[in-house]
């Protein structure tokens, strides 16, 4: 994935207006989101919602991991992931 993926442009747009540590640095689509602390705990359930709502998907608890919230990229990975299975036809 590129820096000019749409959902990771809008996910980091909804982090940099949200997050106020974001506005202060420059924002990779790497950086590591939580171990920085540009998001804390209650700041997932914020992004949670955002992007349960913007993208149309549902986020189960045991999905709250760093491996899918650790930075822009990865969560643009885990809601194209999300999106695809939601496309698929049943079988």
């Amino acid at each position: 994935m590129n820096e000019g993926n749409p959902i990771q442009r809008r996910i980091r747009s909804f982090i940099a207006e949200k997050f106020p540590a974001a506005r202060k640095r420059a924002l990779s689509d790497e950086a590591p989101l939580l171990e920085s602390g540009i998001i804390d705990s209650l700041g997932v359930l914020d992004v949670v919602g955002f992007l349960e709502e913007t993208f149309e998907i549902k986020i189960e608890d045991d999905e709250l991991t760093p491996d899918n919230f650790g930075s822009i990229h990865l969560l643009g990975s885990f809601v194209e992931q999300k999106r695809s299975r939601l496309e698929v036809p049943g079988i």
